[in-house]
């Protein structure tokens, strides 16, 4: 499969607090990719940094071909490139219609408006019930699909999802993991950062574990899922 992004010795601060330590890894166009591990390790920085939220100390990025270090977010969601932070972050005070028309503010996005709306639909039926209700009121697993379905009007070629089972409940989980998979069978490239270790295992091709911001250990989902070192650390299993 052809590489899609590559990340390349990626170092990052918060001020004088050093979080990434040359940071390598690439997803490859039709995967889903993992990040896995503890609370502070670098998952979230790592995928910050990417979507051009928080700038290297060092270090590269490349999309599609084209090295992006230094490009403002916008023109990486231009590229293809969306992404879903942790905790949702919608606009609380409109419908679920109007935050799903504001994903679409790219000019290709907006000429297939519509056609892409029917298809966010099918993917979360309940977002169409609810289109005309005030976002804010959804329940936590809706305003997830929400906030997925405002990235998926962007059209992007990878969907970068930071923690979408956060404070959903294990069925809500189940059926989101779900629908991750059938957007990754529909053409959609992901990278994922997920609490929830034997999902995010169980549904990516490859995956990415990191400690204390370095990566010390890749392979694919399956073998990382039956590895003793995983199972004990991330999985409970002794």
């Amino acid at each position: 499969m052809r590489r899609l992004l590559s990340v390349k010795k990626l170092s990052v601060s918060y001020g004088s607090i050093r979080v990434l330590w040359d940071v390598s890894m690439d997803v490859r166009e039709g995967e889903i990719v993992s990040l896995i591990g503890v609370n502070g390790s670098g998952k979230t920085t790592t995928i910050r940094t990417i979507s051009g939220l928080l700038k290297p100390l060092s270090g590269e990025i490349e999309f599609n071909g084209v090295k992006i270090t230094r490009m403002p977010p916008h023109k990486r969601v231009e590229m293809g490139m969306a992404h879903v932070p942790e905790g949702r972050r919608i606009f609380a005070g409109l419908t679920v219609l109007e935050n799903l028309y504001l994903g679409a503010y790219l000019k290709k996005a907006r000429e297939k408006f519509q056609e892409t709306l029917e298809w966010v639909y099918q993917l979360f039926p309940r977002l169409k019930e609810r289109q005309n209700q005030v976002a804010g009121s959804l329940s936590g697993g809706e305003q997830q699909m929400l906030a997925i379905g405002r990235a998926l009007m962007t059209r992007p070629r990878l969907l970068m999802l930071d923690e979408p089972s956060l404070g959903l409940a294990p069925t809500v989980v189940k059926s989101l993991m779900k629908t991750i998979e059938d957007l990754n069978k529909e053409g959609v490239t992901v990278l994922l950062v997920e609490q929830n270790v034997y999902y995010s295992l169980k549904i990516s091709h490859r995956a990415y574990v990191l400690e204390k911001g370095s990566v010390v250990m890749s392979d694919r989902g399956e073998n990382l899922l039956n590895n003793p070192v995983v199972k004990s650390s991330y999985l409970g299993v002794g």
